[in-house]
């Protein structure tokens, strides 16, 4: 098995294999053209994302700068709006529905690491790594995630779900909720 299908998988994996730091090199290009490139050229922008995301749908539109790891792991619905300085961690996937909006500064994890740092370093004669596994993050359709907001590994967000600001969602929320705050609790039923 190689270390991008034990990544997908959830398994522990080695983020310095060559063929995950080519997809990864691969992802930096293509953000760097795509964060400098001006607003005006939607055609280019296009094409960008496209190059860059697994999935991109009609009516996408991510606001510059956007940053992620791989960038494949990543599909969009369509008429989605994501607004400045989210960073996507798609060491697993990322699956966001149609109609969504993601305000600035939200941040979605994949990865995770063992919370015991002696379980979690592993030292040999290349020096230090990090034991890392991943789980996927699905959000539903017609979602409104408020700035600020961090998104942990394995959450599934469903649809018509409003999250207030500065959340930080550790759990699964259902259909039809406003949750917020730090960790996210639903508040009440939409």
């Amino acid at each position: 098995m190689t270390e991008k299908e034990k990544m997908l998988k959830g398994d522990h994996y080695n983020s310095r294999d060559p063929e995950l730091l080519g997809m990864y090199h691969r992802a930096r290009k293509l953000l760097l053209e795509y964060n400098t490139l001006d607003a005006e050229l939607t055609v280019e922008r296009e094409r960008i994302l496209s190059s860059l995301l697994g999935q991109v749908s009609k009516g996408v539109w991510i606001e510059a700068p956007f940053f992620c790891d791989y960038g494949e792991n990543i599909s969009i619905g369509a008429n989605t709006f994501i607004n400045t300085n989210c960073i996507f961690l798609d060491n697993n996937t990322i699956s966001i529905g149609k109609n969504g909006l993601i305000a600035p500064y939200v941040q979605i994890y994949t990865a995770t690491h063992p919370l015991k740092a002696s379980e979690r370093i592993l030292e040999d004669e290349n020096g230090s790594r990090y034991l890392t596994s991943t789980q996927p993050v699905t959000i539903g359709d017609n979602v409104w995630i408020g700035g600020n907001t961090v998104i942990f590994p394995g959450v599934v967000i469903g649809n018509n779900v409003t999250i207030g600001a500065g959340s930080v969602v550790t759990k699964n929320l259902p259909d039809n909720v406003l949750a917020f705050g730090n960790p996210c609790k639903i508040v009440k039923q939409l």
